[in-house]
């Protein structure tokens, strides 16, 4: 192992190796993806998207190896026991640092499918990672700003519609659709900023998540509502690197999507938006209450 060398040394190594493992599983990925796009047929479609998911799975399972080799983080997880990799689901999260990602990512590979972003359709245009994030089916959106559908009322709800085809070919294959509902990573200026009502959170922000609902909500199974701590404070990247992530708490909770929450127009519908941006409130004192729990039983730095 790893883990004695002085940690610049190790967080060049984890760099190099990040490095690496993103040029190998790109590689192969672009290949398929030129495929995808000369065989439009759907067994081949189907086949290239099956190819394409395991390449994105074996980039995650590479990074958990340099992760295990360089930092011996210890993990305590709960709630995952009902998971499945058949299923669909919306996974959404409080954010502290980049590090939850690859968090999310070492813990929820190949219990559920790889964690897809909704994008907005510019980026599809951005060199390489455009077409690795089209390759990786990663749903691209298009939104309309208030201003424009003030000037072009014909268009309103033309940008869900066309999200919704976009969520098409999820309808028979399971998916993770990932959203950060506070929008931004928690510092205390932000907090003080925003004036939270919660002691470790920002405000949510429903939107996000009640866009996906009206979009695909009859496609998942639920919503998994996790919550992160970091008992030695908050991490930067440059910490996960280095292998000096000792210690990570998280819990799971999956959450049944509430029936009245399906099908609705969160822009355009007051009532239930009010109801729903109420119900997302209430998960976040849930989680607010929770991070106090594990400050409580998993001590360090505040």
């Amino acid at each position: 192992m790893l883990d004695s060398l002085p940690a610049p040394l190790r967080g060049v190594i984890a760099s190099m190796l990040l490095a690496l493992n993103t040029i190998a599983c790109c590689t192969p990925l672009f290949i398929v993806a030129i495929f995808k796009l000369l065989l439009p047929f759907p067994a081949a479609q189907r086949f290239t998207d099956w190819l394409m998911g395991h390449i994105h799975e074996a980039w995650i399972s590479n990074n958990k190896a340099w992760m295990d080799l360089l930092g011996h983080t210890r993990w305590k997880l709960s709630g995952l026991e009902s998971l499945d990799y058949q299923h669909s689901y919306l996974i959404t999260s409080n954010h502290q640092s980049w590090v939850d990602i690859m968090v999310l990512q070492y813990v929820l590979n190949r219990r559920i499918r790889p964690l897809k972003f909704f994008l907005k359709q510019e980026l599809i245009w951005v060199p390489v990672i455009g077409l690795a994030w089209w390759a990786l089916g990663f749903p691209f959106m298009k939104r309309y700003s208030k201003a424009y559908l003030e000037k072009h009322p014909e268009k309103k709800g033309k940008d869900l519609e066309t999200t919704r085809k976009t969520c098409d070919k999820f309808r028979n294959n399971p998916v993770g659709i990932f959203n950060f509902v506070e929008g931004t990573r928690f510092a205390e200026g932000k907090h003080a900023q925003q004036k939270s009502p919660f002691k470790y959170l920002l405000k949510p922000k429903a939107g996000g998540i009640a866009f996906v609902l009206d979009a695909m909500g009859e496609q998942l199974e639920a919503i998994v509502n996790v919550t992160i701590h970091y008992p030695a404070g908050r991490p930067g990247y440059w910490d996960l690197l280095c292998g000096n992530v000792k210690d990570v708490v998280v819990h799971f909770q999956e959450l049944k999507i509430p029936p009245q929450f399906i099908g609705k127009n969160y822009d355009q519908d007051g009532e239930y938006r009010l109801q729903f941006q109420g119900w997302i409130n209430q998960l976040w004192e849930d989680k607010d209450a929770l991070l106090e729990q594990m400050h409580r039983e998993y001590p360090g730095k505040s």
